[in-house]
């Protein structure tokens, strides 16, 4: 049997326009087999212009994302075919059709390789970015089968790793609150938008409950000795003034890219409903530039208002359109870095997925020596953490605090002990 080797093929058409897919390469003696399904845009693009690049990438987050709708990975030129390659492959071929066999489903392009390069090693996959790999194959031929036959598999195979009632538990519908916010679905975003202003009155009245009464009042010198008056002289009894603790200034900055922008939002809005606990609350949102978005913020409904005036236009991209924290963090610092004072909590919300980019860790170094608190806030699980374009270690060591932050049941933790 052939080796074939998962990848994502890069392939463009008559204009140049790229087109990334997740295809298995079929190894034959010195070449390679390009096998598209009939109809595909590869199978098409590979009839305009017979050459490609397949990619060998760790971060299997393209290949997830190639069958979910999302293709705007960076790029770079190859060096001898006409289409680019990903920036974040460890290795490539340039590949040029020397040879078509017609196939009424699966056409097979054989091809030579015109150019190999290696760019990182391969480290290899743990179990979680495997079975990214083996579902991405799978859904890739879901549409080869029927959907009851399909819905059916699954469920046996589920029962059969764990056990009906573990099955039957699992398939129940969370909780709001519980719904992550990267994987919602329209329907639970709806719900979680229901729940956002009723938690943040609960929250606002939890959080000035805890100010009044944590914090140790000063003694009343002056009531303390006319109460003494009473007994002689001797303060039996003393008096202290009215705790009234200072409320901070929170600085949120929001990468708004992609899938991360619902947590964002959910994030701004929760803080500007319970805005009556801070003395100010300021939002900026950034992907490759940065914007102030107070004022929008402030004015806005709901989270479905606010996306929609960030959608009409923003600063926050300049370039690409790709995520870039180094630059949006040290034009922030630039900007607005004067104003963080002493009484500010900097809370800065995404993924620190930097597409590859320099970090400028720097900056939040220098943010947090003049802020009372630095803290992150991170949408994606602990354990994805460092994966890919992933840099959470660079920043990390910057914060006061770096928050494991997947829904509104931690989202609500967070905020309770924020000072």
């Amino acid at each position: 049997m052939s080796m074939i080797r998962e990848s994502i093929v890069v392939t463009v058409n008559a204009r140049g326009e790229p087109h990334l897919a997740p295809l298995g390469l079929i190894a034959e003696g010195e070449g390679w087999i390009l096998a598209p399904f009939h109809p595909s845009t590869t199978l098409d693009n590979l009839r305009q212009a017979p050459f490609a690049v397949a990619n060998f990438t760790d971060d299997v987050r393209i290949f997830a994302g190639c069958l979910t709708g999302r293709r705007d990975w960076p790029l770079k030129p190859a060096t001898l075919v006409a289409a680019p390659r990903l920036a974040a492959t460890l290795s490539h071929l340039e590949l040029v059709v020397v040879a078509v066999r017609e196939h009424e489903q699966r056409p097979r392009f054989v091809c030579r390789v015109a150019h190999r390069a290696s760019h990182a090693p391969f480290q290899g996959f743990n179990r979680a970015q495997a079975a990214v790999i083996e579902g991405a194959v799978l859904v890739s031929r879901l549409h080869l089968l029927p959907r009851a036959e399909v819905e059916a598999e699954i469920r046996r195979r589920l029962i059969a790793d764990r056990d009906a009632q573990a099955v039957a538990a699992t398939l129940r519908r969370p909780l709001p609150e519980d719904v992550e916010f990267l994987n919602a679905s329209r329907v639970q975003l709806a719900d979680l938008r229901q729940t956002v202003r009723p938690l943040a009155r609960k929250m606002a009245a939890r959080l000035a409950h805890k100010r009044r009464h944590r914090r140790r009042a000063a003694l009343d010198f002056r009531r303390t000795v006319r109460k003494s008056l009473a007994s002689g002289g001797v303060p039996v009894d003393l008096a202290y003034r009215k705790p009234r603790p200072a409320k901070p200034e929170i600085m949120l900055v929001a990468d708004i890219s992609g899938s991360v922008s619902a947590f964002a939002g959910f994030t701004m809005q929760l803080a500007y409903a319970m805005k009556s606990e801070f003395s100010r609350v300021r939002s900026f949102v950034f992907v490759d530039g940065v914007e102030e978005v107070t004022d929008i913020l402030e004015a806005a409904a709901d989270v479905t208002s606010v996306t929609h005036r960030l959608n009409l236009g923003t600063r926050a991209v300049r370039l690409d359109g790709h995520s870039d924290y180094g630059l949006a963090l040290e034009t922030f610092w630039d900007r607005w870095g004067g104003q963080v004072r002493s009484r500010t909590s900097v809370i800065i919300l995404g993924d620190g997925r930097n597409n590859y980019h320099a970090s400028r860790a720097w900056v939040l170094t220098a943010i947090r020596q003049r802020a009372r608190h630095l803290y992150w806030l991170n949408p994606e699980p602990a354990e994805a953490w460092d994966t890919g374009d992933s840099i959470m270690r660079e920043y990390a060591p910057g914060c006061d605090l770096v928050v494991e932050c997947r829904n509104l049941r931690q989202l609500r933790a967070f905020v309770e002990q924020l000072d």
